[in-house]
């Protein structure tokens, strides 16, 4: 497993990803709601995980970041899925996604 530091560097990533997508959604009008509440559950669970890195335990850091990662699958589904959004939009989910993605691989 990567080194305390080395998550923490990581998910600071992953939260500036996250927060640039909860940004391009609130300046969106016509966001499906499956994909706002995804976001919205993405940024508050966010700070949980922040706490959980800092526990230093190992088992409960994965299950954060898997539950994290699930709700990065679905906001990835919901732009999949042909709803009409902007290419900022879609770009800020898919590059979330794929940051959360590459921690959740480092990890295991």
């Amino acid at each position: 497993m990567l080194q305390t530091n080395e998550i923490q560097r990581r998910f600071s990533s992953v939260e500036q990803a996250i927060g640039q997508a909860a940004q391009a959604c609130s300046a969106e009008r016509d966001v499906p709601s499956e994909l706002r509440d995804c976001l919205q559950r993405l940024d508050q669970q966010s700070d949980l995980v922040r706490e959980v890195i800092q526990t230093k335990d190992e088992s409960r850091i994965r299950k954060v970041l898997d539950e994290l990662e699930e709700l990065g699958d679905r906001a990835k589904r919901v732009c999949s899925s042909g709803a009409k959004l902007t290419p900022r939009m879609r770009s800020a989910v898919l590059h979330m996604h794929d940051e959360l993605s590459e921690l959740k691989h480092q990890l295991h």
